[in-house]
């Protein structure tokens, strides 16, 4: 068996041209495929779901298995997962140690409610708050991000009284009614009432109106309170680095001028970490603490799971009463197999150090990927820490022209090499690195190899 294995491995590895780098060994084998092809799923897909779904790619992939940083198609072909399902699978795909802990959980308990008594969302709920600072000790599990940062909104307009929420510009927080209302790019905003929130300018180092300084962009929020509100406000929510818009960095020295400014208007501030948080910053578990910040509420989802559908709202036990005002209550949020899913998500994270890899090796690519933008003039900046990068590429670097067709064009031989990567920015223009925290330096080394090739095709 091992020897098929191995003969497995390197065939899978590399089938190696003049043009195409060779893709680091595994040992894992995919199981046999017969199910449907790519094309009878996209006619199914096409016929039976909503058709504002899109996809990557001129002929989209029919992935059928994952394991830890790879996904293989229905052919057995393997790629590296540089998306991870949008920063998601922080663990690896199909990590034995979840499935583990999901697959014994289901046999015995899938779901009843939280009107009875069971360990596994108390178990989750008091590690999820040993990994918080301060007084952020209180949780409410979701099933989304969405979910959280809704609860969130509502919480904060509760606790202060007070309707006014504050979000940046080009930031994405989720498609329901409070948070579409703060998010701030049109093209996930559809025209239904969207109420009391104000967007301020984005401390936008690369394409702000004021570069990296963070006065001057904290100034806005000051004067949105002063001109825009009574001068009370409820709340200001926030990425740390802004996932949907672009890997984009949120100038330093702006949080902690921006949240003594929403606190003495009486307002709570919001940390959204579905993206950032669960240790893909690296240097940090969340992504708030490389501001040097504790906000009054964090809001999680995405890497919570590792592809569990399971979201969180932390904060303190004084701001969690608001909610005993009436009764609360999400039929599914912290059920026993998404809980336990959770805390074995948390176990993974501490004993493989993935924190501590996404630190070395994100930092490792991030100077790869700088090496690429001093040979590549379609690089206008390279951008992000730990396992959250983004590359944005333009026409021109002066005039920062989005190069929308070209990065399609990118993906696309990217994929064909073997490598699948997100984009995502206000202009589409900007590749989102997100692997599995898994991802390794002969990962990272492909993945630059076979970028680099790509862009020399444009």
């Amino acid at each position: 068996m091992q020897g098929m294995v191995r003969r497995f491995s390197r065939l899978a590895a590399a089938v190696r041209t003049a043009d195409v780098p060779r893709m680091p060994a595994f040992y894992h084998v995919p199981l046999p495929y017969d199910g449907p092809t790519a094309a009878e799923i996209a006619r199914k897909r096409a016929k039976f779901l909503s058709p504002s779904l899109f996809h990557f790619y001129s002929k989209p992939l029919n992935i059928v298995e994952g394991k830890m940083q790879y996904l293989y198609d229905e052919h057995g072909r393997r790629y590296l997962d540089a998306f991870a399902g949008i920063a998601t699978v922080c663990c690896g795909h199909s990590h034995p140690d979840i499935v583990d802990a999901i697959t014994a959980q289901a046999k015995r308990l899938q779901h009843s409610t939280v009107l009875y008594l069971n360990h596994a969302i108390a178990d989750f709920a008091e590690a999820l708050a040993s990994k918080m600072p301060g007084d952020l000790k209180v949780v409410f599990f979701t099933n989304s991000g969405t979910e959280a940062n809704e609860l969130a909104i509502m919480m904060a307009r509760m606790y202060t009284g007070s309707h006014d929420i504050i979000s940046l510009r080009n930031s994405y927080h989720g498609n329901a009614a409070a948070t579409m209302g703060a998010t701030a790019q049109k093209n996930w905003k559809f025209n239904v009432i969207q109420s009391g929130v104000h967007h301020a300018v984005n401390p936008d180092p690369y394409r702000g109106a004021f570069g990296s300084d963070a006065e001057k962009y904290a100034r806005d929020v000051k004067e949105i309170i002063e001109f825009g509100t009574t001068g009370h406000v409820a709340g200001f929510i926030s990425e740390a680095i802004q996932g949907v818009g672009g890997i984009v960095e949120v100038s330093p020295g702006y949080l902690p001028l921006a949240y003594d400014t929403v606190r003495k208007a009486g307002g709570l501030c919001i940390a959204d970490e579905v993206q950032a948080g669960f240790a893909r910053v690296g240097s940090y578990f969340w992504g708030f603490e490389t501001h040097g910040v504790i906000p009054d509420i964090v809001t999680m989802a995405k890497g919570i799971g590792n592809g569990i559908p399971l979201g969180a709202v932390v904060t303190t036990p004084e701001i969690a009463q608001v909610l005993t005002r009436r009764s609360y209550f999400n039929t599914f949020g912290g059920n026993p197999f998404c809980t336990a899913g959770g805390l074995a998500v948390l176990k993974v994270l501490d004993k493989e150090k993935l924190q501590e890899n996404a630190f070395i090796v994100g930092s490792y690519l991030k100077d790869r990927l700088r090496g690429l933008q001093e040979k590549h003039e379609i690089i206008g900046d390279v951008r992000g820490t730990g396992f959250m990068l983004g590359v944005e590429l333009v026409t021109d670097r002066q005039l920062k022209t989005p190069a929308k067709d070209e990065i399609c064009r990118a993906m696309e031989h990217m994929k064909d090499m073997g490598v699948l990567v997100g984009k995502g920015g206000f202009y589409g223009n900007v590749f989102r690195i997100t692997p599995p925290l898994c991802f390794t330096k002969e990962d990272a080394d492909f993945f630059v190899d076979v970028m680099d090739i790509a862009l020399s095709k444009l």
